[in-house]
């Protein structure tokens, strides 16, 4: 088979717009869940904690469940996208729902939440696992593949900074009405508005942006069908029988302290660090609460434009390195430089308690985030060649499946961390944040301070280390990556694989 484009240049944009929506999407619950959770809508610490790996358990269900009902379509319009043009409008009520804040007793908005929680994990999986499924129908071609990967990881990496962009616009509007009030407003009631006001623009703007898969791209890869024979290993099987993968994927639930970084930063940005004027000398309660609103949006905006520049400076070279080097060799140096970073970071975050001071650190410490977030998908979709090269079934979606649920893993584990570190430090929201009142970072113990800054440091540096071990026994590199291809070729065009134009 000669080595062509498949992907026009067209079609290759409307998938990175696509990105970009789901991007907005999926970085409004993974950043800010945890925090609108504890202490907006102030569930207690257990309860989000049970709720997570509850959660993470049906996902364990649901996940691989999904994947393989994708594998198994047959419809006439296609196996991924109609299953994302089904969930997109679930997936923005969902979200929605989510951040509604409904003035329920406690109890019921616990319900409430749950229901709403799972709901969206679910719905989510369908459009999620078919997305980044298309990469393998799209292209038959390996190198495309990666550069289709690639690139649109760079736009969904720009999406999911939009939500930080109107956390830290909204925030600052907030903060100067609230200034303006003769009487102080609830802070409870003005942290509700805020994130309403983040999902109604987040959702409404990236859904829009992801529907353009639907019209834009075509699916062009239709492999034979094959039925599983007596004795052979079943769908799933296959994927734990398939070592390759086996160790892309145990390399991303290492590597979940990385969702630390996102997750945790708007936590750190209430409990660690304070910008903004002296609070003594504020004359109205307004004017400190004001402050206190602008400091946590800016904090928070100051630490994630950091992240996000190693996160997507990484992103934006990674067309270009993944065709000079292994993905095995990008993984293993980027993390061990970030976990060193993360230390620095740590130490100096320690010493003083200054934000700014951290800054070149935690860029370095994030770029290894910018480098799994895109190589795991080629990675995986190397896998499946060697998949389908030894076995003769390739099962695009489930391995997709996998990649969802490591990714609901790694979120998972970040808001569980969140959690216990609320729960050992003796932190409760209540007294933190309550409809008369706020506290500052300020007021906070230096320990405490400390504790929460550990989480989007030394944390995440660990996981670096840790999933950098994997890499070190997985083999499609170099010629034997070659071979493969070379190989799955000839196979194909014995068996009677279509591309369609």
């Amino acid at each position: 088979m000669e080595t062509k484009t498949f992907v026009p240049k067209k079609e290759l944009t409307a998938f990175c717009v696509a990105g970009l929506g789901q991007g907005m999407i999926y970085a409004l619950m993974s950043s800010y869940i945890s925090d609108y959770y504890l202490n907006v809508l102030q569930l207690t610490p257990m309860f989000v904690l049970l709720l997570m790996l509850l959660a993470r358990v049906w996902d364990a269900i649901n996940d691989p469940l999904m994947g393989m009902i994708v594998d198994r379509s047959n419809l006439k319009s296609g196996k991924m996208i109609p299953f994302i043009r089904f969930a997109l409008v679930p997936i923005a009520a969902v979200t929605l729902l989510m951040y509604l804040s409904p003035d329920l007793p406690k109890t019921e908005l616990m319900i409430y939440s749950a229901i709403v929680y799972v709901a969206w994990g679910m719905i989510y999986t369908i459009g999620d696992v078919s997305f980044w499924g298309l990469p393998n129908v799209i292209t038959p071609d390996s190198e495309e593949r990666s550069s289709v990967i690639s690139v649109s990881k760079i736009y969904n990496s720009i999406g999911s900074a939009v939500p930080e962009v109107l956390f830290l616009v909204v925030g600052l509007v907030i903060a100067a009405w609230v200034k303006n009030q003769e009487v102080a407003p609830d802070p409870l009631m003005v942290q509700k508005r805020k994130y309403l006001i983040m999902a109604i623009v987040t959702v409404g703007l990236g859904t829009i942006l992801y529907s353009r898969v639907c019209t834009g791209v075509k699916e062009r890869v239709k492999m034979p069908v094959r039925k599983r024979q007596p004795g052979e290993p079943s769908q799933l099987a296959r994927v734990f029988k398939c070592k390759p993968l086996v160790l892309v994927l145990l390399m991303g639930v290492l590597s979940s302290g990385r969702y630390m970084v996102s997750a945790a930063a708007i936590h750190v940005a209430r409990y660690s660090f304070y910008i903004g004027p002296d609070l003594a000398t504020l004359a109205t309660e307004a004017e400190r609460i004001a402050a206190i609103e602008s400091s946590i949006s800016t904090v928070k905006t100051v630490f994630q434009i950091s992240s996000i520049v190693g996160l997507f400076g990484a992103t934006l070279f990674m067309p270009k390195l993944m065709k000079k080097f292994d993905y095995k060799k990008l993984v293993i140096v980027t993390c061990l430089a970030g976990f060193v970073a993360s230390i620095v970071t740590t130490i100096v975050g320690w010493f003083t308690m200054n934000l700014y001071a951290c800054i070149p650190f935690i860029i370095i410490s994030c770029i290894p985030l910018g480098v799994i977030n895109t190589v795991s998908l080629a990675m995986i979709g190397d896998c499946l060649d060697f998949m389908e090269l030894k076995t003769g079934f390739r099962d695009n979606a489930l391995g997709a499946a996998c990649q969802g649920f490591i990714n609901k893993i790694g979120n998972a584990f970040a808001t569980s961390g969140i959690v216990i570190m609320y729960m050992v430090i003796g932190l409760d929201p209540a007294q933190m944040l309550s409809s008369t009142s706020v506290v500052s970072a300020l007021d906070m113990p230096p320990e405490m301070r400390f504790a929460m800054f550990s989480l989007v440091s030394i944390v995440p540096g660990i996981s670096m280390l840790l999933c950098s071990i994997p890499m070190f026994f997985y083999k499609i590199a170099g010629k034997e990556k070659k071979d493969m291809i070379a190989q799955l070729q000839a196979k194909r065009e014995s068996e009677g694989f279509v591309v369609t134009e």
